[in-house]
């Protein structure tokens, strides 16, 4: 079964504010068997736009990364990040197959 990842581009407008919603999004997150590949850190943008702040989550499967979005620990999550910070998510099952060179 493929792992899924939670890819977020986030704006934060109130980076004070925002740090309730990190403090608090771990709840989730452990529960749900979540990794941070990215969270945050320098960036390069050699086409497109994007958002100042790129986050990868990992998790063990598709339906543990939907659970997690909808559960009751990230709704108190995201109450706290309303209002804080504009984010764009996509939940996206990874991919198992053949690579380049096999």
């Amino acid at each position: 079964m493929p792992k899924a990842y939670w890819i977020a581009q986030v704006d934060v407008t109130v980076p004070e504010g925002y740090k309730a919603y990190i403090a608090e999004n771990a709840r989730a997150f452990r529960k749900y068997g979540a990794r941070f590949l990215v969270r945050g850190g320098t960036a390069e943008v050699p086409e497109g736009h994007v958002r100042q702040r790129n986050v990868v989550i990992e998790f063990p499967s598709l339906q543990a990364a939907h659970d997690c979005y909808h559960s009751p620990e990230y709704a108190v999550a995201m109450a706290l990040r309303q209002g804080k910070s504009v984010m764009d998510l996509a939940i996206v099952e990874g991919y198992d197959g053949a690579q380049p060179g096999d």
